[in-house]
């Protein structure tokens, strides 16, 4: 440690005479001024960081406070803004089912807890369900949220508001993560990168089932992590209480198993390690006694291979005893979260349950899950088989593109954001007391994205919103380092971060970064989830109020709202002759990404004229 010594001169501190030597006819007077100023200065400096270490944690916590303030206004204005997407009515209608009817007949593609978290939102408030219903569910979500004599914008943001808080939680753990690996300020680091993330903003303020999912995968990492060093039970039980949730949230996770109990091997290995090294602490002996022992090592020589030997096996045998309790715990949380829906688990497999066979088929069978899980996971195979198109950097094609996610995050990720995941994810990979945490951030955030690029279907980054939550953990590395100019650097990325995204404020959805043209441009390279999730509705009904009063309306959207509840009274251009389509052509950008025939050559002859929320494009007719 190094400690400075300044001289201070003050009122009551008598100044040193002048020296003989220096001062005479012939030698100039030297300036007073700089004399006092460097000491000054330097006091300064001083006081100011003894000022900031002295309140470091109550800046600490201001920081964190305020960052995750402006994510949640961010979120709840979006929220309050924003008409429904296209799978929001089912998850709604899905939850009302849950409180009302208990009953999981009803997305069976999806666990329940993603839904259970939703309809926590709907019990401040009456959401009225017609008991009578027997429509499928996308019928469902649409009768509840337009016919069933609720206020749909009402009932969606309090289905929302569960989500916004679950993600603003989450960004705790990855601040406390983040902490763990590198101190405070690589904490406040990650959690900025996390808190300005436009794609986690965006889908944390939706009731969807993305954010979760990823939240408690992030979770039962960082508890696997925290067990290396703290409470070794407790924390394996956190993670395989984390790692059910996140199962009972969404079966993609499910990619992320084997990873995370070996994880749960290696930490076990390293707590008794550092146990043993407690109890036994290494000592240096006297010489005279040192002459005596390389004797007998000599001897015991040939038996200290099989000590090690099976004290590794030991290890090994309580690693597995250990991953073996956190699936154990993993499996019950699942499970429990059907029977909070269902206590008596009814359950009719749906007459168009696919059959697949293969490795699928076995798997799907030989999961301790239960039955309506076991069957959600035979629908999830079957729309891997279903045709789907997709649409990337503007050209529509059919099938999948296995590099179709990272071009879309290449798109949808802020500049600054990029490149301090790869200088972080390079740093913990070189910086020796952060190499052991790589395996528990890099190897999930690596196998879920393998198995997402697996995927038949490219509709969005949303399927990869694990990764602004664990690179933001990686990203903090760069903080770990102690070249300074990678301290400034990180500061400067994470800033240009900030304001890429309070740019897009409140269009998170349509988010692209600067190189591809920002939010106004997204549409040209991406679609769906990326773009256009049906989000816009109601900006659509109020920017035609306001300037196209009274024009005739030719609408073509792509969502799960109801125009005419939105007072958009319009025709369908598609089922027009050509020559009577006159006025405004209005376009979901989704829509307009595959349009081809009769919609392709009316949008040719068409003068685009306005734009609303980067998501619908109004075209002129003459």
């Amino acid at each position: 440690m190094t400690h400075e010594h300044h001289t201070v001169v003050g009122p009551d501190t008598p100044e040193p005479a002048a020296s003989p030597e220096l001062t005479g006819p012939g030698t100039p007077p030297a300036p007073s001024a700089p004399s006092r100023s460097g000491p000054a200065v330097s006091e300064g400096w001083t006081d100011l960081r003894a000022l900031l270490r002295r309140h470091r944690r109550p800046l600490f916590v201001l920081a964190v406070v305020a960052l995750l303030a402006q994510m949640a206004v961010a979120m709840v204005s979006t929220a309050v803004e924003q008409t429904p997407t296209i799978d929001e009515p089912v998850y709604v209608g899905t939850a009302a089912v849950y409180l009302h009817q208990h009953s999981l007949r009803y997305n069976p593609e999806h666990p329940p807890l993603g839904k259970l978290i939703i309809a926590s939102g709907l019990t401040f408030g009456e959401a009225r369900l017609d008991t009578g219903f027997t429509g499928n569910q996308t019928e469902l979500g649409r009768h509840l949220l337009y016919e069933s004599g609720n206020d749909p914008q009402r009932l969606l943001l309090r289905a929302r508001l569960p989500v916004i808080v679950a993600t603003l939680l989450f960004g705790l753990v990855v601040l406390a993560f983040a902490r763990d690996l590198a101190g405070p300020v690589s904490g406040l680091c990650a959690l900025a990168l996390y808190a300005f993330s436009p794609d986690v903003i965006a889908h944390g303020s939706l009731a969807t089932l993305d954010v979760p999912a990823a939240g408690f995968l992030l979770t039962a990492v960082w508890s696997l992590w925290r067990a290396r060093q703290h409470r070794l039970l407790l924390h394996l039980a956190l993670a395989g209480a984390a790692l059910g949730a996140a199962l009972a949230t969404k079966m993609s996770t499910l990619a992320a198993v084997p990873v995370l109990l070996v994880l749960t091997v290696v930490s076990v290995r390293h707590a008794c390690r550092r146990r043993h090294g407690r109890q036994h602490p290494p000592s240096e002996p006297p010489g005279g006694v040192r002459h005596a022992i390389r004797g007998a090592a000599r001897e015991a020589l040939r038996d200290s291979g099989r000590e090690a030997a099976r004290e590794s096996i030991r290890k090994l045998a309580l690693g597995a005893a250990a991953a073996l309790g956190v699936a154990l715990v993993a499996v019950a949380v699942v499970w429990a979260a059907y029977l909070v829906v269902d206590p008596r688990l009814r359950w009719t497999p749906p007459a168009d349950l696919p059959a697949i066979r293969g490795l699928r088929g076995l798997v799907a069978g030989l999961l301790p899950f239960p039955e309506p899980y076991r069957d959600g996971m035979l629908i999830q195979f079957g729309f891997e088989y279903a045709h789907w198109s997709g649409f990337l950097f503007g050209r529509h094609y059919d099938g999948s593109l296995w590099y179709y996610l990272p071009a879309a995050l290449l798109v949808k990720t802020p500049l600054g954001m990029l490149a301090l995941w790869a200088a972080g994810s390079t740093a913990m990979l070189t910086i020796r007391r952060l190499r052991p945490a790589a395996p528990y951030v890099l190897l999930p955030a690596a196998v879920l994205l393998a198995a997402a690029l697996h995927s038949s279907r490219d509709l969005g980054v949303r399927y990869a919103v694990f990764l602004p939550m664990l690179l933001a953990v990686a990203a903090a590395a760069v903080c770990a380092s102690r070249r300074r100019w990678a301290h400034g650097a990180a500061a400067a990325l994470t800033l240009c971060v900030a304001v890429s995204s309070l740019r897009t404020y409140p269009y998170y959805l349509p988010y692209s970064n600067e190189a591809f043209g920002g939010p106004a441009g997204t549409h040209r390279q991406l679609h769906d989830s990326n773009v256009d999730w049906g989000q816009d509705l109601g900006r659509l009904a109020d920017r035609l109020q306001q300037r196209y009063r009274g024009e005739r309306i030719w609408l073509v959207y792509k969502g799960s709202g109801v125009p005419a509840f939105y007072g958009i009274h319009a025709s369908n251009p598609l089922k027009a002759p050509a020559h009577q389509v006159r006025g405004l052509l209005v376009v979901s950008d989704s829509s307009l990404a595959k349009a081809d025939g009769r919609l392709a050559r009316l949008i040719e002859s068409s003068e685009p004229v306005d734009d609303v929320g980067h998501s619908i494009t109004i075209f002129r007719r003459r």
